[in-house]
């Protein structure tokens, strides 16, 4: 023969070299590459949790009120049945009935000491309802700060491994840890504080509202108090 085909050359040309499959990871494997930090982080996430349903839970019942509630009221104390109020209030198991139970029982008295006992058991009922927002504003402010501490400590991992490669050759593989743990305890504190602080923004919305009608209630009461009987 005056010539000979290089077939190898050929099935090179025409098989298509096989594309590298591209491995996904999904998001418990990227949390388990941010070590210690990730599980603090996530004992945050659930506590903030918890904190949000128990204090929802809580507040709802505080706004859960009869309409006709301050009407029996009324129609109680001007027809003189004061033990008939107070039942009612006992029955009534809302922060609003506990101020307005508190009242009951300091009828008689000058206006300004009632109106002192009314507060004062408001403000009382506004700090059980409260209770654990400091928790929670804590959260949103210490997750990143834990992320970024885990910044430091990824990067503080991958330049202590580049110092310990020998002849100037650095390898990633001994550089993905460090650059891993980085990455994702940022992103970990970031996700556990922006949920905390919208979780107590809106908390603290909804307690103002609660606020707002003690303090409705509270009037209500006063002036029905110096109604003519």
């Amino acid at each position: 023969m005056l010539f000979q085909i290089d077939t190898t050359a050929l099935e090179e040309v025409l098989i298509p070299a096989e594309e590298p499959v591209q491995e996904s990871i999904n998001l418990f494997e990227m949390a388990q590459y941010g070590g210690w930090i990730m599980i603090i982080l996530a004992i945050l996430l659930a506590g903030a949790c918890y904190i949000f349903i128990a204090r929802m839970v809580v507040i709802k019942q505080a706004t859960r009120e009869d309409k006709s509630f301050m009407d029996r009221i009324r129609d109680y104390i001007h027809e003189g049945k004061i033990d008939s109020a107070l039942n009612l209030c006992k029955q009534t198991d809302t922060p609003s009935a506990h101020m307005i139970e508190k009242g009951i029982t300091r009828i008689g008295r000058p206006m300004q000491d009632v109106q002192v006992a009314v507060e004062n058991v408001g403000n009382l009922e506004v700090g059980r309802l409260e209770k654990g927002l400091v928790i929670m504003a804590t959260i949103a402010a210490g997750a990143p700060m834990l992320g970024f501490l885990g910044t430091v400590l990824g990067m503080v991992q991958t330049f202590y491994n580049m110092a310990q490669t020998s002849g100037g050759i650095i390898e990633m593989s001994a550089l993905s840890t460090g650059m891993y743990q980085a990455m994702v305890t940022t992103i970990g504190g970031l996700i556990v504080g922006i949920l905390a602080m919208f979780a107590y923004n809106f908390l603290v919305a909804r307690i103002d509202r609660v606020v707002r009608l003690l303090e409705s209630r509270t009037m209500e009461f006063m002036d029905l108090l110096n109604e003519p009987a």
